[in-house]
């Protein structure tokens, strides 16, 4: 029982809308099962390539190994006037000696490096 018009439903009575509610139902059902029948096998067929990706190029080509990631060297902008040799480049936290001069009371310009002493 084909309805192709809502005029149609209308027309038919509840008896007749019931046997075509159930005709739905019994399609959709085995649409949805052979559509999910689908996925499944699909869905195992990625996870098989994906255990064994490259099966056959294992043998000719190993993948390189991940390093760290290049980054530029970063130049000390502060210099700890009482060690020369404790530096920060204004990055990440403030090491101690300059948070303790700061707090009491000098600047933070007081520290920086010139660009004579850099290239030095």
């Amino acid at each position: 029982m084909a309805v192709n018009k809502r005029s149609d439903l209308n027309a038919l009575s509840i008896d007749e809308m019931w046997q075509l509610y159930e005709e739905i139902i019994q399609v959709l059902a085995a649409r949805l099962t052979s559509e999910k029948r689908e996925l499944d096998r699909r869905l195992a067929k990625l996870r098989r390539d994906k255990t064994r990706p490259f099966e056959a190029a294992d043998e000719q080509v190993k993948p390189l190994p991940r390093g760290r990631r290049k980054y530029p060297k970063v130049v000390p902008k502060y210099r700890n006037p009482d060690q020369p040799s404790e530096h920060w480049s204004g990055r990440g936290k403030r090491p101690r000696w300059l948070t303790d001069a700061l707090t009491a009371g000098r600047t933070i310009d007081e520290f920086a490096i010139s660009k004579v002493e850099v290239e030095a």
